[in-house]
């Protein structure tokens, strides 16, 4: 558009036709005009592309377990960021105390002023009563209206890592730890389903929190890898019978939290230990906000297969 002017300029000398001039601006004017136009409109389109695109989860009630520490608090922030007003947070853990922390720090954020309810469940999950006491807090804190379900399936414990498998000969023991880190996550899982039936207008999704541990084999961590791996392909079956229910086995990644640490002074195999205590020193841990943040990237978009088992660094 700039040559515009000096070419008509440069005719108009040429020619020595104050007329020519006129006729000549006449008639290039349309196509100035038109070629305006549609800058106008590439530009508005640019700045639409540009300009931040305002996402939400819906009008929700989540469920998370383990909140009250560790990546299970870090996701209940992220969530909470995400939620309509009338959505409601169920918070799960043992530790009554922390809970309530986070309960009062969700309060005195934007989540409050959102008009989002969050309710605490202190509950240990490796007893058969806590699953029955989340599902009705649940049925008890959930609208009418809600559009999605979302429950995520955090709550773990890493088990004794100081011995190998053969050191294992106490039952009572290995049920114990599987009681809470596989039994009580399909309990709870069938119970809330059961609780929120599909129907339409609700969309509905169970996260696992799951590990690297799930499909490759440490040494000195049986239980663990054992927990992770039967619960990956516990959900997986579970997305192959309901295929209207959105799956997910997601693998956070090495977090840097009380669990790493826990890792770090307890493994009993020196490969993965001195492993583990390299990618502490290297800062190659990662944080709970960035892993968080790539589910929620995940539950935002919901565009992954059902069932599958998606780690960090995949994504």
């Amino acid at each position: 558009l700039d040559s515009y002017p000096a070419v008509v300029w440069e005719k108009t000398i040429n020619s020595g036709s104050c007329l020519w001039r006129q006729r000549h601006l006449i008639s290039i004017a349309p196509r100035v005009e038109a070629l305006n136009r549609l800058i106008d409109m590439q530009s508005n389109v640019i700045a639409d592309l540009e300009a931040p695109i305002s996402r939400d989860l819906g009008r929700v009630l989540c469920i998370i377990t383990g909140a009250s520490k560790g990546f299970g608090r870090c996701l209940a922030r992220q969530v909470a960021e995400l939620l309509k007003p009338r959505s409601v947070l169920l918070l799960v853990a043992r530790s009554g105390d922390k809970l309530r922390e986070l309960q009062a720090d969700l309060a005195a954020s934007d989540a409050d002023k959102e008009g989002i309810v969050v309710r605490c469940v202190i509950a240990d999950l490796g007893q058969k009563e806590a699953v029955e006491e989340i599902v009705r807090a649940a049925k008890e804190s959930c609208p009418n209206d809600i559009e999605r379900l979302i429950l995520i399936n955090n709550a773990a414990s890493l088990g004794d890592v100081s011995r190998f498998a053969l050191g294992f000969t106490d039952s009572t023991e290995i049920d114990s730890y599987l009681s809470l880190n596989v039994s009580s996550a399909l309990c709870l899982t069938a119970g809330i389903m059961s609780a929120f039936p599909q129907r339409l207008g609700l969309r509905r999704c169970v996260v696992n929190i799951s590990s690297l541990c799930a499909v490759k084999p440490f040494p000195s961590w049986v239980l663990y890898c054992t927990g992770k791996a039967a619960r990956d392909m516990m959900f997986r079956v579970l997305a192959v019978e309901e295929p209207e229910l959105r799956v997910l086995n997601y693998a956070p990644g090495p977090l840097d939290t009380e669990m790493q640490e826990e890792a770090r002074a307890n493994t009993g195999d020196p490969v993965v230990r001195t492993s583990f205590c390299n990618m502490q020193r290297q800062g190659q841990l990662l944080t709970c906000e960035e892993s968080g943040a790539k589910l929620m990237k995940l539950l935002l978009d919901d565009d992954f297969l059902s069932g599958a088992h998606l780690d960090f660094y995949d994504l």
